[in-house]
């Protein structure tokens, strides 16, 4: 399931890539446009300032803003971001691989061989859009 976490970073990148302006938005107008907590908002923004997908400008006329077009982001790189690992299970991770305690041959593992379908699908659709695909 998705958490919350991702699920409001979409939220509030959408709401970014959509400003005609491009200008700096606050958080707080963000969240109350998105009905997100603020405090966690701001948690969340920083996340994707620090990771290159906001900028951020502090004073009068401050606020968020995207520092690449929507089209130059992936959602694969925006859920690695703020959810982690796409995979469910460890053992089939590309970028956090790890084999299972329980686990003794992979090869003929019936989890394994359907978690590895379960992600390849997943990410099919997420490599497949960018932030502007999913721009209402």
């Amino acid at each position: 399931m998705l958490s919350k976490k991702t699920k409001y970073g979409l939220k509030a990148l959408t709401f970014l890539a959509n400003q005609k302006n491009k200008e700096p938005v606050q958080i707080a107008e963000i969240a109350r446009h998105e009905n997100i907590s603020q405090k966690f908002l701001e948690s969340i923004l920083l996340t994707l300032r620090r990771t290159g997908f906001l900028g951020s400008k502090k004073g009068k006329g401050g606020g968020y803003y995207l520092i690449k077009e929507p089209s130059e982001i992936l959602m694969t790189a925006v859920i690695r971001v703020l959810e982690g690992p796409i995979a469910m299970v460890p053992c089939v991770s590309l970028n956090f691989y790890e084999k299972c305690d329980d686990c003794p041959d992979e090869d003929s593992c019936s989890v394994h061989k359907l978690m590895l379908q379960v992600r390849d699908s997943v990410l099919e659709v997420y490599r497949n859009n960018t932030l502007a695909d999913i721009i209402v």
